[in-house]
C-alpha cells in the first residue's frame, strides 16, 4: 500500500544543516505540490518545538508525520508521537512517520535507506510502504521519566566528540572527524561501569559504549554495521579503555569501516534491555545527538520493537 493518498505533515527545521534544511523548503513545496500531495509544512520555531508540534497530532487529520532535518529533528518528532494524549492517536494505532534528511548528519537516514536527495526522499514518502520500526527508551540523567530515540545511545568518547562538534561552525561530518582528534588528544579517564543486557553482566573501564538501533553516528562513524532498525534488539559495542592514545587513535579509525569489533579491547552483542552504572566516575551520554547527562550515574536502556511504522522502500531485515 503506497502512501500517495494520505496527507503528510512535515515538520520542518529551518536550522538544521547549518541553516540548509531552509533553502530546501522552496524545493519541497515545490515538489509536493507538483506531484498532487496532501500536504501541510510546519517551520520550527526553537529548541523542542518538534516534539510540542507532533504531540499535538491527531491521527484522524494527519496521514504521515513528516520530520524534516536531522537526527535531532526526527528525535524530537518521535519523542512528540510516542507521548501523545491517546485521544489523538485514534484508538492506539501504530503512528506512521517520514524522514526528509535535509540536517548535517542525516545518520537514522543512512540506516533506512532514505536518501539525502529531496526528490528522491519525497519520491519514497509518496509511494514507499509502511515498515515496522524499533525505537529505543533511555531512562535516567535529564530524563528520569524516559527520551525515546530511533538511532543509538553514545556514552563516553562518542558524546565528548559530539560536544567537541557541537563548538564548530562546520556543516559537514568534518565537524565530528575534528572532534575525534581533538577527543584523541585528551585521552581523559574512562568511567568503570557494571553493564547488565537481558542476562549477562560485566564490569569495564569503558572508553566508549554504543547502544544502537541503527548504525552510523556522527556522519561517518558506524558504531552498529550490522545492526537493524526492526530486529527486536539493540545493538551494544563497548571499548575498553586502551593503554595509549596511540591504541586509542587506532580503534577509533576502525569505526569509519565498522571494523572495531575486531579490537581486543572490543565487547559487542545484541540486547533487548541494558541497565548500566557507573561504579567509578560519571558518565557523558547522549541519545540522538540529545545530552542525557554530562556526569550520569546510571542508566536503563530498553528496545520497544514496532512502536512506529516509517514510510521506506526497504525491510530492513532480509526475508
Amino acid at each position: 500500500m503506497t502512501q500517495s493518498k494520505k496527507k503528510l505533515f512535515v515538520i520542518l527545521n529551518p536550522i538544521a544543516g547549518k541553516g540548509k534544511a531552509i533553502k530546501a523548503y522552496p524545493q519541497i513545496e515545490n515538489l509536493l505540490k507538483k506531484a498532487g500531495a496532501d500536504f501541510e509544512i510546519v517551520l520550527t520555531e526553537k529548541p523542542g518545538h518538534a516534539l510540542e508540534i507532533a504531540r499535538g497530532l491527531s491521527d484522524t487529520t494527519v496521514g504521515v508525520t513528516v520530520a524534516a532535518g536531522g537526527d535531532g529533528t526526527c528525535n524530537e518528532v518521535v519523542n512528540g508521537l510516542l507521548t501523545r494524549d491517546s485521544s489523538l492517536t485514534g484508538g492506539g494505532g501504530t503512528p506512521l512517520f517520514g524522514i526528509l534528511p535535509i540536517g548535517r548528519g542525516n545518520d537514522f537516514a543512512y540506516s533506512a535507506q532514505v536518501p539525502h536527495d529531496p526528490e528522491k526522499a519525497l519520491e519514497i514518502l509518496l509511494e514507499g510502504a509502511a515498515i515496522p520500526l524499533d525505537v529505543g527508551l533511555v531512562h535516567g540523567g535529564f530524563f528520569p521519566n524516559g527520551r525515546y530515540f530511533v538511532n543509538g545511545i553514545g556514552i563516553g568518547f562518542d558524546t565528548k566528540v559530539g560536544f567537541e562538534a557541537a563548538k564548530m561552525n562546520i556543516r559537514s561530518s568534518l565537524g565530528y572527524v575534528l572532534g575525534a582528534v581533538i577527543t584523541v588528544a585528551k585521552f581523559e579517564p574512562s568511567p568503570v561501569l557494571e553493564i547488565h543486557h537481558d542476562n549477562q553482566t560485566f564490569i569495564e573501564s569503558s572508553i566508549i559504549v554504543s547502544i544502537v538501533n541503527g548504525r552510523r553516528m556522527g556522519g561517518s562513524f558506524f558504531m552498529g554495521p550490522n545492526a537493524l532498525l526492526n530486529d527486536g534488539l539493540l545493538d551494544f559495542c563497548v571499548i575498553r579503555h586502551p593503554d595509549s592514545r596511540r591504541r586509542l587513535l587506532n580503534i577509533v579509525l576502525k569505526y569509519p569501516k565498522g571494523k572495531q569489533t575486531e579490537c581486543e579491547e572490543t565487547t559487542y552483542g545484541r540486547g533487548s534491555r541494558f541497565f548500566l552504572k557507573a561504579l567509578e566516575r560519571g558518565m557523558a551520554a547522549h541519545c540522538d545527538g540529545e545530552t542525557i547527562c554530562f556526569d550520569g550515574k546510571e542508566l536503563t536502556i530498553t528496545c520497544i520493537p514496532n512502536a512506529l511504522r516509517l514510510i521506506s522502500k526497504s525491510k530492513f531485515i532480509k526475508s
